[in-house]
C-alpha cells in the first residue's frame, strides 16, 4: 500500500510539471494588446510602429515605446496590399523593419498534438506503475512459502562460545560432541557411527536453552539457521509445509549445517489431540518436518536442533530415534552453578567489595539462569537510581525480592488497624517457621507491600534439595495456616488476608493424598489421570479412575490434613505467644526484619 502511494504521488508529480511546461510554452507572460488592421494602419501613417513580424496570419507588433500588440491580416492577401488598401503610403510601411518568421514543423506539431497526446501520456505512465506494482505483489506471493530462517554470521562480534554458558556441564559435551561430528565426521563415521538426525533440548523457561544452541553456533564452522515454530504456520493452507521443504534445501545445499527450530511445540503438537490440538495446517506442516528429518532420502549432514518446555504435548513420530536421536534435559542450576552464572552476568558491572556471589548463590534456590541474568540487572539499575558507582551487596538482595515478589508498592500505604493485622499475619508465619524442625530458615520478614502481597515471610533452604519427607509436607501446611490462626486468636476475627495461604495449603494436602501416596487410610497410590487437552493454554481435564465412595475418602483425608495442620499452628502459637506480640511489635515499628534480629527475638533455629 505504500509503494502505490508512493508511485501514484510520483505520477502526479510529473503530470503537472509537464502541465506547467505546457502552459508556459502556450501563454506568454504579458499578453499583448489585439488591435485591429486599421488601427495597424493609422499606427503606420503617424509612424509609432518600430518593428512587425509575421507568422502566418498573426502580427507581433513592437511600438517605438516597446509597447506590444497583436492583430490579424488577410489570410489571402499580402501585408503590403491590405495596408495599401487602408490608405498606408509605400514611404511610411519602408521605415518600418518587417520580419517573416515561418513555424517549424516540431512546433507545428507539438502544438497540434500535445493537447491531445498528454492525457494518454499520462493514463500510460499511470498503467506502468500499477502494472509494476502488480508485479511485485505477484513476486512476493511466490516467496510467500519460502522459509524465514536467518543464517547465523560466522564473524559475528558478539559471538557466544560454551564458554559463555556456565552449568549444564553434561548438554555442553552432549553439543560440542555433535559440533566435533560435523568438523570431523571421519572419526566417528570409521567406526559405523552415523551423523544423529536431531537434538532436542528439554527444560523449563529460562534454563539456557537457546542460549546453549547460540553457543553451537559460535563454536560450529559450519552454516546455523534458526527460526521460530510459529513462523511456520499461516493463515494459507500449504504454506507450513513449503517453508519447512525450502528451508530444509537450503540446509542441504549449504550441507554440513545445523538447523535450529525455538519452541517447537508451536508446530510439533500432538496430531489429533482433539480440543485445542488439531489444526490441519499445523499437522501438515509437521508432518512435512517428520518427512524430512527422516524420510527416503539417506546421508545428508543436516541436524536439527530444537528446543521446547513443553515435551509431553509434541508428537511421539517426531521424539522416536532416526529423528530427535538425542534429549538434552536442562534442569534448574544448583548452588555452585548458580554462582558460576552469577560471575558471568556480573561481567562488565563493577562490584563492591562486600558482594558474595557465593551468597547471593545460596539465597536463590529455584533460580534459573534468566532469573540470574534479570537480578544483576536489577541491582545495577537499582545502583544507577541511587548514584552509585558500583553495585552493593544490599542492591543485590533487595533484587532478589524483587525478583521473586515484584517492586515495593511504596503508594500502598496500610492503615493502622490493618499494619497490625499484616504483622501478627506474618510474624504467625515466621513464628511456627522456626519454631517446627522441618521448614527452611528464615531470611526475612517484611509487611512492606511488594507486587500483589501485603507483606511476605521470604524462606530460603541452605542447601538444594531434591527430596521431600511427609514430615516436611506437614510442617509446611502448619506455616501455611499459621497467618490464619495467629490472626484469629489475636483478633477473634479472620480477614482475607490469608486467602492465597489457604488455597496454597488446600492445593498441597490434595496432592499429599492423590499425587504422593501420603495418606495413612488410602495407603500409597495415585488417584486420576490428567488429561493433556490444552485450551487457552490450560489443563481443562481430569479423568478420575476411583469411585465416588474414594472421593469421599480423599475429602475426608484432606480435611483432616488441614485440621491437623491447624492444630499444630494453634499449639505452637499459644505456647509461644509473647514471642509472637514480640516479633508482631517490631514489624509494626520496622517494618521489615532480617535472620539475625529474627534470632535475637526468637532464638536459634532447631536443626531437624
Amino acid at each position: 500500500m505504500r509503494n502505490f502511494l508512493k508511485n501514484l504521488l510520483l505520477a502526479l508529480v510529473v503530470f503537472l510539471v509537464i502541465a506547467g511546461l505546457f502552459a508556459l510554452y502556450r501563454t506568454p507572460q504579458e499578453k499583448p494588446e489585439e488591435v485591429s488592421l486599421s488601427t495597424v494602419a493609422q499606427e503606420i501613417n503617424e509612424e509609432k510602429i518600430k518593428k512587425i513580424e509575421i507568422e502566418e496570419n498573426k502580427l507581433a507588433i513592437e511600438l517605438q515605446d516597446e509597447t506590444k500588440q497583436t492583430a490579424v491580416k488577410e489570410p489571402e492577401a499580402a501585408l503590403s496590399e491590405t495596408l495599401a488598401n487602408y490608405g498606408v503610403a509605400q514611404d511610411k510601411l519602408a521605415k518600418i523593419e518587417i520580419e517573416i518568421k515561418e513555424k517549424s514543423g516540431f512546433a507545428y506539431w507539438m502544438g497540434a498534438i500535445l493537447p491531445f497526446l498528454l492525457p494518454f501520456i499520462f493514463i500510460a505512465l499511470f498503467i506502468y506503475l500499477m502494472s509494476r506494482q502488480v508485479q511485485r505483489g505477484q513476486s512476493r506471493a511466490m516467496m510467500f512459502g519460502q522459509t524465514k530462517a536467518k543464517p547465523v554470521e560466522k564473524n559475528k562480534k558478539e559471538k557466544i562460545t560454551f564458554g559463555d554458558v556456565a552449568g549444564v556441564k553434561e548438554a555442553k559435551e552432549e553439543l560440542k560432541e555433535i559440533v566435533e561430528f560435523l568438523k570431523t565426521p571421519e572419526k566417528f563415521t570409521s567406526l559405523g557411527a552415523r551423523v544423529p538426525k536431531g537434538v532436542l533440548l528439554l527444560g523449563p523457561p529460562g534454563t539456557g536453552k537457546t542460549l546453549l544452541a547460540r553457543a553451537v553456533a559460535g563454536e560450529a564452522k559450519v552454516p546455523f539457521f534458526h527460526i521460530s515454530g510459529s513462523e511456520f504456520v499461516e493463515m494459507f493452507v500449504g504454506v507450513g509445509a513449503s517453508r519447512v521443504r525450502d528451508l530444509f534445501n537450503k540446509a542441504k545445499k549449504n550441507a554440513p549445517a545445523i538447523l535450529f527450530i525455538d519452541e517447537i511445540d508451536a508446530v510439533g503438537r500432538m496430531r489429533g489431540a482433539g480440543l485445542g490440538g488439531s489444526h490441519d495446517e499445523r499437522e501438515q506442516t509437521l508432518n512435512q518436518i517428520l518427512t524430512e528429518m527422516d524420510g527416503f532420502e539417506r546421508g545428508t549432514r543436516v541436524i536439527v536442533m530444537a528446543a521446547t518446555n513443553r515435551p509431553d504435548v509434541l508428537d511421539p513420530a517426531l521424539l522416536r530415534p532416526g529423528r530427535f536421536d538425542r534429549r538434552i534435559v536442562l534442569i534448574m542450576p544448583d548452588v555452585k552453578e548458580r554462582e558460576a552464572i552469577l560471575k558471568i552476568h556480573s561481567k562488565g558491572k563493577p562490584l563492591a567489595r562486600g558482594v558474595s556471589l557465593e551468597e547471593l548463590a545460596q539465597r536463590t534456590p529455584g533460580f534459573s539462569g534468566a532469573d540470574l541474568e534479570n537480578l544483576m540487572n536489577e541491582a545495577a539499575i537499582l545502583s544507577a537510581r541511587s548514584n552509585k558507582k558500583e553495585v552493593g551487596m544490599k542492591e543485590c538482595i533487595e533484587s532478589i525480592e524483587k525478583v521473586l515478589l515484584g517492586p515495593e508498592r511504596k503508594s500502598h500505604l496500610l492503615s493502622k488497624k490493618e499494619k497490625r493485622i499484616a504483622a501478627f499475619h506474618e510474624a504467625g508465619h515466621a513464628l511456627v517457621a522456626h519454631i517446627l524442625p522441618h521448614p527452611d530458615p528464615i531470611r526475612k520478614v517484611s509487611i512492606i507491600s511488594r507486587g500483589q502481597v501485603a507483606g511476605y515471610t521470604l524462606k530460603l533452604p541452605e542447601a538444594d534439595k531434591h527430596f521431600h519427607s511427609k514430615a516436611e509436607f506437614l510442617d509446611e501446611l502448619a506455616v501455611l495456616l499459621a497467618g490464619f490462626v495467629a490472626e484469629k486468636k489475636t483478633f477473634g476475627d479472620i480477614t482475607t488476608g490469608a486467602t492465597s495461604d489457604l488455597r496454597l495449603a488446600t492445593q498441597l494436602a490434595r496432592k499429599l493424598v492423590t499425587e504422593y501416596g501420603m495418606s495413612e487410610k488410602l495407603g500409597p497410590q495415585t488417584f486420576g489421570q490428567k488429561e493433556e487437552l490444552i485450551f487457552l493454554g490450560r489443563e481443562i481435564a481430569e479423568q478420575k479412575d476411583y469411585s465416588e465412595s474414594v472421593a469421599y475418602e480423599i475429602d475426608k483425608e484432606v480435611r483432616d490434613l488441614i485440621a491437623q495442620a491447624q492444630k499444630t499452628a494453634r499449639l505452637v502459637i499459644s505456647k509461644h505467644k509473647e514471642k509472637l506480640n514480640k516479633l508482631a511489635e517490631t514489624l509494626v515499628e520496622k517494618e521489615a526484619i532480617e535472620r539475625k534480629e529474627l534470632e535475637k527475638i526468637l532464638g536459634k533455629k532447631k536443626r531437624s
